[in-house]
């Protein structure tokens, strides 16, 4: 069934045009994801289909009577409301409905009111409703019901306007970067929510693994095209690459039919016949093509940065804490030469506090940091830098440095750093002003890499990329040879750059893990496992010692079905390091795309299996109870 329809629909700002007589549709249960370079139009279509802009030429068509809820990037809610007031300000009529029985209930001298709200509740089934939107609420972190909107974060805010989109239960949800501003535990908690339910979902996200797990299709927009790919992640980059190949033939025999068409132009004469003339025609077609670049950029560097001496950076019994809320407790660490440490950690554990305290943007309470005469800091903040008015996006780079030394005597200038990470010649000369959310964060970055750090912290440096810049930057930061930290809720990119993380548990604990995140995650999942299997165990030793009566009464499980529980306990064992092996395996940059699918199916079934004995080994364990 189709639920959206767009039509033949462009876009143009003076002589700026973004695209041209695109088409594309939805159908229901489809999750698509839409990938393009920043500044190409995707936040315009997005737009578009919320009804906040109006395309140029071209129409959106809805079908009749859906629900559509839109996640914007800002969202613009009410500062007044509260956050209950805000979710209630919904036209949906279960929530209208708990609303009334909300206010009944503050309200108790109104008996009649309460008994009638009582039985709109009962009429429409809304217990279960109330308590599916509070987990969800729970779940974003927004516990406290009654803070007023204004008093939000922007963080905050995102995560209120995600709660909402998904409190109303659409039929179509259109998502601009849904996973910004979510810790990990949150992403994924997302992904098994959209897994579970029954949600038609149109996105822009450039987390990687969030395409991999939750989208069933891919629309790329690329050079002012859209081409669509029937798969997730893994499908749409081995496919892709197969149309770059079949691009790159093609292009190859169109220059060889230039040159052969463009010796007979030159033989041809003055007049002209009705035949050489479409000849012409043809010659002048083929010209076109033959002369389109693709504008694609990878960096390769040999980067000749100030060499680091024997100390480096030393925390000696770190602490640090706000009023209830510890950060640091006597923390230390010494850095060594060629450090790549991922951090991760819930929202509001002190990530950021951290960083400023290594670069003494802020101090401890106590302890003491000592930085090695050689470092120098590049700090990449999730503040960004401000923009002046009237100032050229070169003029902003040149500000911090002009070049970086290369290797060999070589370096790389201003210009040629922007054009590496996807800022052309025409496009160094924009001003500032004029450039997309995603493209000021690209040109952040650059001003960062310019100064030629030894020591690079990125704080949240994926937010508002595309994944054609996301590769750029990986790229780089794979040839970067000084230390580097990252705190970043982009599980792809942090398996790919970092070498251990610091977890930040909250209340001042900071553990050391010496993997990458999925190194992580196995074992966090693993540990979950045996815990719940020692806690079973625990119960049935329990049981046994309690009563020998209550034995004869709840062991109902044969021989063979003894056997078989002991024998899932191994197998799901098995399971978890076979699945972390093979985690470990994506990690490896030289993966083909139809290397990475192949991984991909072996992993999906691994995980199914694992669920499948799980769901046996405790059917089995409550026979046991």
């Amino acid at each position: 069934m189709n639920l959206l329809t767009v039509e033949n629909i462009s876009k143009s700002f003076g002589e700026l045009v973004l695209f041209e007589n695109l088409s594309f549709g939805v159908n229901k249960d489809q999750k698509i994801a839409l990938i393009a370079k920043n500044g190409t139009g995707k936040t315009s279509i997005l737009k578009m289909l919320s009804g906040s802009d109006t395309p140029d030429t071209g129409q959106v068509n809805y079908r009749k009577g859906i629900r559509v809820s839109f996640l914007e990037q800002e969202p613009d809610l009410n500062p007044d409301l509260t956050i209950e007031e805000t979710i209630f300000a919904s036209d949906n009529e279960v929530l209208q409905v708990i609303a009334k029985y909300e206010k009944a209930l503050a309200n108790s001298d109104d008996a009649d009111a309460y008994q009638h709200a009582f039985e709109g509740m009962e009429r429409h089934n809304a217990w279960d409703f109330e308590t599916q939107y509070k987990q969800i609420l729970f779940k974003l972190k927004l516990e406290d019901f009654h803070v007023k909107v204004g008093l939000l974060s922007g963080g905050q805010k995102k995560r209120l306007a995600l709660a909402n989109a998904l409190i109303n239960k659409p039929e179509l949800l259109i998502l601009d970067e849904p996973t910004n501003h979510l810790d990990l535990e949150m992403i994924e908690w997302l992904e098994h929510y959209f897994a579970k339910e029954n949600m038609t979902l149109f996105m822009v996200t450039h987390d990687r693994y969030f395409l991999e797990r939750v989208c069933n299709e891919i629309i790329e927009l690329d050079n002012g095209k859209l081409y669509s790919y029937k798969g997730n992640y893994s499908y749409y980059l081995e496919k892709k690459e197969a149309r770059i190949e079949q691009e790159a033939v093609e292009h190859h025999k169109t220059k060889i039919l230039f040159k052969k068409e463009l010796s007979w132009m030159r033989k041809q004469p003055k007049a002209r016949t009705t035949k050489s003339k479409s000849r012409i025609d043809d010659f002048t077609a083929i010209k076109e093509k033959a002369s389109q670049r693709r504008k694609e950029h990878e960096v390769q560097l040999e980067i000749n940065m100030q060499r680091m001496g024997s100390k480096i950076l030393e925390l000696h019994k770190i602490s640090k804490a706000y009023p209830e809320k510890p950060i640091l407790d006597k923390f230390e660490y010494n850095f060594l030469k060629g450090e790549r440490v991922g951090i991760i950690g819930k929202n509001g554990t002190g990530k950021s506090t951290f960083l400023n305290i290594l670069t003494g943007t802020d101090q401890p309470d106590s302890g003491k940091v000592i930085v090695g005469d050689t470092i120098k800091f590049g700090y990449y903040t999730q503040k960004g830098i401000p923009i002046k008015e009237g100032q050229k996006v070169i003029d902003v780079i040149r500000e911090f440095g002009d070049y970086i030394p290369l290797m060999k005597g070589r370096q790389i200038s201003a210009q040629q750093l922007l054009e590496r990470f996807l800022f052309d010649r025409k496009k160094q000369y924009d001003f500032v002003d004029k450039l997309s959310g995603g493209e000021r964060k690209r040109l952040y970055l650059c001003t960062v890499l310019i100064q030629n750090p030894n020591f690079l912290i990125l704080d949240e440096p994926t937010n508002d990329l595309d994944i054609v810049t996301l590769n750029v930057l990986e790229s780089f930061l794979l040839d970067f040879p000084g230390c580097l930290i990252v705190v970043s809720h982009d599980r792809y990119f942090m398996d790919k750059i970092v070498d251990h993380l610091f977890v930040f548990r909250g209340n001042a604990v900071v553990e050391d893990f010496p993997g990458n995140y999925s190194d992580y995650r196995a074992y966090e999942d693993s540990a979950a496992l045996e815990t719940r299997i020692e806690k079973e165990k625990t119960k049935e030793t329990k049981s046994a010692k309690n009563s020998w009566k209550t034995d004869e009464k709840t062991v109902q499980l044969s021989y063979l079905e003894q056997k078989e529980y002991k024998t899932l306990e191994r197998e799901i064992q098995k399971l978890e390091a076979k699945k972390e092996t093979v985690q470990q395996q994506f990690t490896d940059g030289s993966l083909s795309g139809d290397a990475i699918t192949k991984l991909s199916i072996e992993l999906k079934e691994i995980e199914d299996a694992i669920e499948t004995k799980t769901e046996r080994w405790f059917e089995l364990s409550a026979m046991m109870e």
